[in-house]
């Protein structure tokens, strides 16, 4: 008898594996590993200048994060933030702005200080609301609108913070009246909120923004370009890795009903991890969601009741004895999905002495069957319209975020900070792809125009230096040491 399978006409890769063994950029030289060394510790001793205006301390710190810098100062960072508070700076206090207040809140709740909402009162009246003279403060209004990002669950004050400076932004924008400079800021947090973004992908929109400023730290700039350059060159390296491994399974051919989206699925490790140092972490990554992303396709568009049942029991059992069982389109999965777990275990039981087989292998995350979205479930069940229900899918996205936020906060976790840090980014990255449709099952021309921004065109630079290895188009130039000292001073920082 034959077997009506259904199919989900999934599009087909747009990255092949000739194409991205192909990229190529122009590995860093000697002389830009020293310039970033360079670099790096001038911004170190600007960071912990005790004689620096301590706001303009945290101006760098933002700058720092939001240009994707933040792993090379992680230490550097704690400490000036912890020098902040241990000075008994006030931030809620009257000679404060909407601005200074906001930022030094959001940065340390960020980074897991405790710091109470009520540092905000002095701009509400009595009965909670925000005062009126705010109103024409953008600058200040789009600072507590990221902070309101921070709230835990209950916390009302930043709740009407929101509220608030939701509404005043998106009335700036319909006027088109914001200065130049914060307009494009604005609409870029109306869009999605700082908190919520995926890290890597701020880090390149960042750095255009940051140098159409006046009054920059070139040097600070200078580093962001190299640095963004020479992580890339990393991904590319292991976004090539993972491309020889998934053209050797030869998964996607042998099941062509399923989703081919390994690009994708590296996307998604980059969006959790792209510090160099989390270099194998992409790699485990990549492949596990990629062997997942296959997996689902076969639960949800082409096995049978009958194959599903046997699949789940091959791989609750563990033995690949059992895979004579299966039909000859599941041997070929099962089988990739017995090996890389393998080796994926054998090397964690190498480096860490875990054994994480029990973890990748439990059935529950296999026995997905075919399920309906939390929106349309939302529709059928109440007759609601989908805009009605987007609205009341995203109360509970805010309150989990609210959760999170909280357990930030927690003393003695069970949790490195690295495992926190990807739970969250997790989170970004979900964002980032489910954002305006879904770039995961049907990558759309703004996900492909992700991948070049992220992981195949470097940050070009213009002006001529000569190396031994010939001339290079530097967007960054390289200033004097008395230029750099004067745009620290500019920004309040006093000493490099």
């Amino acid at each position: 008898m034959t077997v009506r399978r259904r199919t989900a006409n999934y599009q087909p890769t747009a990255w092949s594996h000739s194409f991205v063994q192909s990229i190529k950029t122009d590995t860093a030289d000697a002389f830009q590993a020293k310039r970033i060394d360079a670099l790096e510790e001038e911004i170190r001793a600007a960071m912990n200048d005790d004689k620096a205006e301590p706001f303009a301390i945290l101006l760098l710190i933002d700058d720092v994060q939001r240009m994707g810098l933040g792993y090379r100062f992680e230490e550097d960072i704690e400490r000036a933030l912890y020098r902040y508070v241990c000075r008994g700076e006030c931030i809620g206090s009257k000679d404060r702005t909407l601005f200074t207040t906001s930022l030094a809140f959001r940065l340390l709740r960020q980074h897991g200080f405790e710091v109470s909402q009520d540092v905000f009162k002095s701009f509400t009246d009595e009965s909670g609301k925000f005062l009126n003279n705010l109103e024409d403060d953008i600058k200040g209004i789009l600072g507590l609108y990221e902070a309101s990002y921070m709230a835990f669950e209950g916390e009302l004050i930043l709740e009407e913070a929101k509220t608030f400076s939701t509404k005043h932004l998106r009335h700036f924008i319909n006027l088109g009246n914001i200065k130049t400079g914060l307009d494009d800021q604005v609409k870029h947090s109306l869009e999605l909120p700082l908190h919520w973004r995926m890290q890597w992908q701020e880090g390149r929109w960042y750095i255009d923004t940051y140098s159409k400023r006046k009054n920059i730290i070139h040097g600070l700039l200078e580093l962001a370009v190299l640095n963004f350059n020479t992580v890339q060159q990393i991904l590319q390296e292991d976004l090539q890795y993972t491309s020889r491994w998934w053209n050797e399974i030869s998964l996607a051919n042998k099941l062509p009903f399923a989703r081919d989206r390994l690009m994708e699925c590296f996307v998604w490790t980059v969006g959790m991890a792209y510090e160099p140092r989390f270099s194998n972490c992409r790699k485990g990554l990549t492949k596990v969601t990629s062997l997942i992303t296959i997996i689902d396709d076969v639960y949800d568009v082409y096995g049978t009741l009958d194959e599903l049942e046997l699949f789940t029991d091959a791989v609750e059992r563990w033995d690949v004895k059992v895979v004579d069982n299966l039909p000859q389109y599941m041997k070929v999965c099962y089988l990739a999905l017995y090996n890389t777990v393998r080796e994926m275990a054998y090397y964690a039981l190498k480096e860490h002495g875990q054994n994480i087989i029990p973890y990748l292998t439990k059935p529950a995350e296999l026995e997905m069957g075919e399920t309906a979205s939390s929106i349309t479930c939302y529709m059928l069940e109440k007759g609601a319209s989908e805009e009605v229900a987007r609205e009341h899918i995203n109360k509970f996205i805010v309150l989990a975020w609210n959760k999170m936020n909280k357990q930030h906060q927690v003393c003695n976790s069970m949790f490195g900070k690295s495992f926190i840090q990807m739970a969250f980014n997790l989170a970004r990255i979900s964002h980032c792809t489910c954002h305006d449709g879904d770039s995961h099952g049907a990558p759309d021309i703004r996900s492909k125009k992700r991948v070049h921004s992220l992981l195949i065109e470097p940050i070009t630079i213009t002006g001529k230096r000569n190396s031994n290895k010939g001339s290079h188009e530097r967007k960054v130039q390289v200033f004097s040491e008395d230029h750099r000292v004067k745009c620290f001073s500019e920004a309040g920082i006093s000493h490099l």
